[in-house]
C-alpha cells in the first residue's frame, strides 16, 4: 500500500547522497519533494505542515551541519519524524488484572471487523490466551453466521444466542447490549480470559450506530476499544476516526487491507490527529495475516530500509531451532541431504511468499519489479521431485542413476531434465555452502586454503568446478540457496544483492571463539 510513497521518498533522499555539504536550497528542495509525496499519498494537510516544519528546523540546525555525512543525517531525521507521526513506541494490549479482558471492536460496515475478530483471536491464542468471540452484530444479514464460521476456522468458541438477521428475512429484534452482557457472563463461567465483542457497523456515520456502540461499551466496560479502519478509504479515514473518537472514545486503531493498492497515506494521519495509537495491522485475507503494528519498522519500510526484525521474528516463529542447528551442522560438514533440504524449504514456505520475505531486506524496494516475478510454484515442483524419491535416494542422492531419474520424473509429473537440474544443483550448492562455512570460520567448514605438498610445492588445482547456469544453484543467479526456483531467465537485477547490502565482506565479521 505504501509503495508509491516509499518510491517517492527514497528517490528524493537518494538525490542527496554524495553531497559533502548541504545548502539551504538543497534542504528546501528536499522538504518540498517530501511534502508533495505525502500529500499525493493522501496524508492530511494538518499532519504534513508540522511534519515538514520539524524536518526543516532540525535539518538547518547543528545536527546536520556538524555531521560527517549530512545526507545520512537527513535520512535519520526523516525516519525519526516518520516514526513520531506513526506513534513512536509500539502499543501493546492492556490486559485486565482480573479476567476476562474485554476487547470491543468498532467501525464502519465493510472495514473488516468480523474477520479481524478471528485474526485477533488467533493471535491471542498463540500468546497463550483462551479467547471467546461474542456476536453483537444482529443487523447485517449473515453477520452472526459469518462470525461462527470465522470462529470455527480460528478454533475459538463463539457466543451467539441470537441468530441475527438472515438474508431476505426481517431485521432481528434482538438486543445486542443484552447479548454483550451475556457474553461476559459466559466467558466468566467457562474461564475464558479474553472476550472479543464484534459490533454492528453502518455504511456511514449516524447517531443510531454511535448510540448502540456506546450502549455496548457502557454495558461491558471494555478494557480496550479498537477502531477498525479500512486503510483504503482515503481522506475519509480522518473524519471517520474523529467521529468514532468522539462517539465511543476508542483506545487504539487497527488498520485493515494494508495489502491493497490504494495510496493509504490517510492511515498515517489517524494517530497524529486523534492521538490514539495504531495497535495492529492486517495485510491479507488469511487469519494469520495479522500482527502488532511497530511504528519504527513501518517507517523503515516506507524509507526503503527493510524490516529485518520482522523477518527474524517470522523465522523464529516458524523454524524449529533444533532442526535448524542440525541442518547447519550438516551444511558445515558437507553432509546435507535432500531430506534435510526439503524440511528447510517447507519451513520457509510457512513464512509466506518468497517475494514478500525478500522484500523485507534493506534496499529490496529498488528491485520491486523483479521480485514480483518470483513464482512460488517452482518450490512446489521441487517439493514434488524430492517426494518422488525413496528415503535411500533422499539420504544419498549419489545413487540416483539414469533409470531412477526417469522413475522420479514420471512419478512427480516433471521432465528428466528437471530432475537432473535439481540433483546437479543440490550437489553444487552443498559444496559451496561447506566452502562458505569454512571461510566464515564455522566449525567443520571446509576451507579453500590449499595445502603444500611434501617439497613445499602447492598441490594441484584439481578439476574446475562446473559453472551452473543461473549461478548459485537455485532461486537467484549467484546468490540464493540451492533448490529454489531457477530464475535465470528473468530480467537483470536478480543477480545482485540489494544496494544496501553490497560491499559487505563477511570475512571481516568477528566469529565467536570456541570455549
Amino acid at each position: 500500500m505504501f509503495e508509491s510513497l516509499s518510491d517517492r521518498l527514497t528517490g528524493t533522499l537518494k538525490d542527496l547522497r554524495g553531497k559533502g555539504k548541504l545548502t539551504p536550497g538543497d534542504i528546501d528542495r528536499t522538504c518540498r519533494e517530501i511534502r508533495l509525496a505525502l500529500l499525493d499519498a493522501d496524508v492530511s494537510l494538518e499532519v504534513v505542515r508540522p511534519f515538514i516544519s520539524r524536518i526543516k528546523e532540525r535539518a538547518k540546525g547543528a545536527e546536520v551541519s556538524a555531521a560527517l555525512n549530512p545526507a545520512q543525517q537527513i535520512v535519520k531525521i526523516v525516519n525519526d519524524e516518520l516514526v513520531g507521526i506513526l506513534g513512536g513506541e509500539t502499543r501493546r494490549v492492556e490486559f485486565a488484572k482480573t479476567p476476562p479482558t474485554v476487547i470491543m471492536l468498532a467501525g464502519l460496515q465493510g472495514a473488516g471487523k468480523t474477520t479481524l475478530a478471528g485474526k485477533l483471536a488467533v493471535w491471542l491464542r498463540k500468546q497463550g490466551h483462551t479467547p471467546m468471540l461474542v456476536a453483537c452484530d444482529l443487523q447485517r444479514p449473515g453477520a452472526v453466521n459469518q462470525l461462527q464460521i470465522v470462529g470455527e476456522r480460528a478454533e475459538v468458541p463463539v457466543y451467539a444466542p441470537d441468530p441475527g438477521t438472515s438474508a431476505g428475512d426481517e431485521p432481528s429484534h434482538g438486543d445486542p447490549i443484552e447479548v454483550a452482557r451475556g457474553g461476559i457472563a459466559e466467558a466468566k463461567a467457562k474461564q475464558h480470559d479474553v472476550v472479543i465483542v464484534d459490533t454492528a457497523g453502518r455504511l456511514g456515520i449516524d447517531e443510531e450506530l454511535m448510540g448502540q456502540a456506546r450502549g455496548i461499551r457502557d454495558a461491558v466496560n471494555p478494557d480496550e476499544v479498537l477502531f477498525v479502519l479500512d486503510a483504503m478509504i482515503g481522506q475519509d479515514a480522518v473524519s471517520t476516526a474523529q467521529a468514532f473518537a468522539g462517539g465511543v472514545d476508542f483506545t487504539g486503531v487497527v488498520l485493515t487491507k494494508l495489502d491493497g493498492d490504494a495510496r493509504g497515506g490517510a492511515a498515517l494521519s489517524v494517530r497524529e490527529i486523534t492521538g490514539r495509537p495504531i495497535m495492529f495491522a492486517s495485510s491479507g485475507e488469511k487469519l494469520e495475516d495479522f500482527d502488532v503494528f511497530h511504528p519504527d519498522r513501518m517507517a523503515s519500510r516506507i524509507l526503503g530500509m527493510g524490516d529485518v526484525l520482522s523477518l527474524i521474528e517470522q523465522a523464529e516463529e516458524h523454524w524449529d531451532a533444533q532442526q535448524a542447528e542440525e541442518a547447519a551442522a550438516k551444511i558445515t560438514q558437507g553432509e546435507l541431504t535432500l531430506e534435510d533440504f526439503l524440511e528447510q524449504m517447507l519451513m520457509i514456505r510457512k513464512m509466506g511468499p518468497i517475494g514478500n520475505l525478500l522484500g523485507m531486506l534493506p534496499g529490496a524496494g529498488q528491485m520491486k519489479d523483479v521480485l514480483e516475478q518470483v513464482d512460488d510454484k517452482q518450490l512446489d515442483k521441487v517439493q514434488a521431485i524430492i517426494r518422488g524419491m525413496t528415503p535411500a535416494e533422499r539420504e544419498n542422492p549419489k545413487i540416483i542413476n539414469g533409470s531412477r531419474r526417469l522413475r522420479i520424473a514420471g512419478g512427480s509429473g516433471v521432465t528428466v531434465s528437471d530432475v537432473n537440474q535439481l540433483v546437479d544443483r543440490f550437489f553444487e550448492a552443498r559444496k559451496m555452502m561447506s566452502q562458505m562455512a569454512g571461510r566464515m570460520g564455522m566449525p567443520g567448514g571446509r576451507s579453500n586454503k590449499r595445502k603444500k605438498g611434501k617439497k613445499g610445492k602447492k598441490g594441484g588445482r584439481g578439476p574446475t568446478p562446473p559453472k551452473m547456469k543461473g549461478g548459485f544453484p537455485g532461486m537467484m543467479p549467484g546468490g540464493m540457496p540451492g533448490g529454489f526456483p531457477d530464475l535465470s531467465g528473468m530480467p537483470a537485477g536478480l543477480d545482485e544483492l540489494p544496494p544496501a547490502l553490497q560491499g559487505i565482506d563477511v570475512s571481516q565479521f568477528q566469529q565467536p571463539k570456541n570455549k
